[in-house]
């Protein structure tokens, strides 16, 4: 809004300062200061509500050292992290941008179905909350509408670089040619990239162009299906990781902090010609999201961290898992996720790896028997004697250690 107020004064007055508001750096850098400014200081306002609404966590016994402490902490602090992500958005990002709206839509949707889960378990006293087929129904509905909408909106497209032989010719001819020259025209597209290889651009139409090229009309099916099982995957890793003071929240930061860099570049003609990678036009207004939900993140870590004041709920994790899954899939950089997420892959194998060696045991042999002390992952380490801050610690280095290994792929193929 306030991006659309200081574009009027612009033209209308002229107004000194007015055009900052049209360099991305400058908004995205607001919206970093104002949702970090929201999330700590209406965060604890949101807090006191919270606990005036006896809205305290119900703790399982699993006999880990102190766990009986956290009993009544608030829950559904995700309400902060939403608002103090949203509000700047809709103040400083231009509306109108398919990328946004869809992030939007992501937030409110996840968001929604957090929230009637974290609801069930405090106030109809259902320990299991929302039904797990319900939450999958929900993040199905979530996968066709981003799917359909990255598939077939016209503001969705991405432009090639011309080969290699134009390119030289265009540059004998002028060496200080634009770099907007050096690509073809805007065109609607399936591919993606895949990281660590050489031309690394994947078009999911092979997938069953294969078989016969006549099935390319049908590419939407497959692009949507697998829509689909990123964003399921990624929003149930991140509430498997979200179970012990600062872990999902700061290692949900450092990973949108690098998809923050991915938008940029590719959404910048220039340095995607520098990098030689994919440009994606209109997609660099995403990094106003991305400041926006970083601040977020890291005000609500003022609370979160050991020991916490609150806790982000379903109705944090599954929103953040939904966004980071969307801002992947949009950059086009979704093949990255198993390594940029390493955190949330490793906490849902664990669990996957111990319900289902438990499973086989007990078939086979009468009695379950475990892989880890406990699932997922962090708990495992609780049990072998590590303070839960250690652990979170660790985690971080691990994920800054991913992150950096995400961002080496642009040139490293």
């Amino acid at each position: 809004m306030l991006y659309y107020l200081f574009e009027y004064l612009e033209k209308q007055f002229q107004l000194s300062g007015a055009t900052l508001f049209g360099f991305l750096t400058f908004r995205a850098a607001l919206a970093m200061i104002l949702s970090l400014l929201i999330s700590t200081i209406y965060g604890k306002r949101i807090i006191r509500f919270l606990q005036k609404k006896q809205m305290g966590e119900t703790i399982r016994d699993l006999g880990l050292e102190g766990q009986k402490e956290k009993a009544g902490t608030p829950t559904m602090g995700g309400l902060i992290i939403i608002l103090a992500t949203l509000i700047p958005v809709l103040l400083l990002a231009k509306l109108e941008n398919i990328y946004i709206l869809l992030l939007i839509v992501t937030t409110l949707w996840m968001g929604v179905i957090g929230f009637i889960d974290d609801y069930l378990k405090k106030f109809k006293n259902d320990k299991e909350g929302l039904k797990g087929r319900f939450k999958v129904l929900g993040q199905i509905g979530l996968g066709i509408i981003v799917g359909a909408t990255l598939f077939f909106h016209q503001d969705v497209t991405m432009k090639e670089k011309l080969p290699i032989e134009e390119q030289r010719v265009l540059l004998t001819q002028n060496p200080d040619i634009e770099a907007s020259k050096l690509f073809e025209d805007e065109m609607k597209s399936t591919k993606t990239t895949i990281p660590f290889v050489k031309g690394n651009e994947f078009d999911y139409a092979d997938l069953i162009t294969w078989i016969s090229p006549d099935l390319k009309k049908y590419a939407w099916v497959i692009f949507i299906l697998i829509v689909i099982i990123i964003i399921t995957g990624v929003s149930n890793g991140a509430n498997l990781t979200d179970g012990i003071d600062g872990l999902a929240a700061g290692t949900s930061a450092i990973i949108v902090l690098t998809l923050g860099i991915f938008a940029w570049v590719s959404g910048n003609i220039i340095f995607s010609e520098y990098l030689n990678i994919m440009y994606i036009p209109r997609v660099e207004e995403i990094t106003i999201y991305i400041a926006a939900f970083v601040g977020a993140l890291i005000g609500f870590l003022w609370y979160n961290t050991f020991p916490a004041q609150v806790f982000m709920g379903d109705t944090g994790s599954l929103t953040i898992g939904g966004i980071i899954a969307v801002i992947a899939i949009a950059v086009r950089k979704e093949w990255l996720i198993p390594v940029l997420c390493g955190i949330f892959v490793a906490e849902n194998l664990s669990v996957i790896m111990q319900v289902s060696w438990f499973k086989y045991t007990k078939k086979k042999y009468g009695e379950g028997r475990r892989i880890f002390k406990m699932s997922p992952l962090h708990h495992h380490y609780q049990k072998s004697g590590y303070h839960e801050s250690k652990i979170v610690t660790r985690f971080w280095i691990v994920g800054i250690l991913l992150a950096i290994l995400s961002i080496v792929t642009l040139k490293i193929r």
